[in-house]
């Protein structure tokens, strides 16, 4: 499976930027003299700078809309589904991700034409958010309905905000969300976002499931330590050390993205 990972992003240890919505119609934090036209042009800012940098990949993210909720509003799918139709790069791939409703990414990669999202669909945590129960079965049979199969499912079994319910390590969940869950690609996250998590689960996770199927970094990548998570995952998806001053509610830092690229160039060279 590492296979369709090179096939998709065109090449080894991918890089996958995170373009950040500002908070949304409907949540607390969104201001409503923003418009949706500000929604545009602050993000496509970001995409820019990112494409720009040579990222790898896009992955749209509605990070603001805190405090996150396990159910989408009609609201927040229809405001990213526009942004994300006007700002998706055409000359590589991009992904969505809602925090944390895994069928509102779905609906929105079907409408826009991602290849790709990351959700939570394993597991039971106790969270920020109250218990998190998520269901893969009914995420893959909605899938199914939708016609949108081709979408790769970019799993996340160390949330963020988050606690896994149970005793299980971190290489039986992964291996299991690959078995039963049928999961294309596992994620390995720091206890919250811009944080990184210890090496050892990343490696841990890595082994357990062997060369076949992909981990990739989920949080807390530096141009300081993209290396040593590269030495053993697959690739990586990044946001907040791209932007300003490293902080997750800036904006993208052209200098922050050439610096860790720079540093991910020296990893695939060898």
């Amino acid at each position: 499976m590492t296979a369709f990972l090179h096939d998709l992003f065109g090449v080894s240890k991918p890089v996958i930027a995170m373009a950040h919505f500002p908070a949304l119609p409907g949540t607390p934090r969104y201001d409503p003299a923003l418009t949706m036209d500000g929604v545009v042009e602050r993000m496509a800012q970001d995409v820019r700078y990112l494409l720009d940098g040579g990222v790898d990949a896009i992955m749209f993210c509605n990070e603001d809309d805190r405090p996150y909720s396990f159910q989408a509003d009609f609201e927040a799918i229809a405001v990213m589904t526009r942004v994300i139709t006007e700002l998706r790069p055409t000359d590589r791939p991009f992904g969505v991700d809602f925090l944390w409703d895994a069928k509102a990414p779905l609906a929105i990669a079907k409408a826009t034409g991602a290849s790709f999202i990351r959700e939570v669909v394993t597991g039971v945590y106790e969270s920020d958010m109250g218990l998190w129960t998520p269901d893969a079965a009914a995420l893959y049979r909605y899938r199914h309905q939708i016609d949108a199969d081709d979408v790769r499912i970019f799993a996340n079994i160390t949330p963020e905000f988050a606690s896994p319910l149970g005793d299980r390590s971190v290489a039986q969940r992964a291996v299991s969300a690959v078995v039963s869950s049928l999961v294309d690609a596992i994620l390995i996250s720091g206890p919250m976002a811009g944080a990184e998590p210890d090496y050892s689960m990343v490696a841990e996770a890595k082994e357990g499931i062997g060369a076949d199927v992909p981990v990739l970094l989920n949080t807390g990548a530096r141009a300081s330590n993209i290396a040593q998570y590269l030495s053993v995952a697959d690739g990586v998806i990044v946001g907040s050390s791209l932007k300003v001053d490293g902080y997750t509610w800036n904006p993208v830092d052209p200098a922050r993205v050439k610096a860790f690229m720079d540093a991910v160039h020296q990893v695939r060279n060898g």
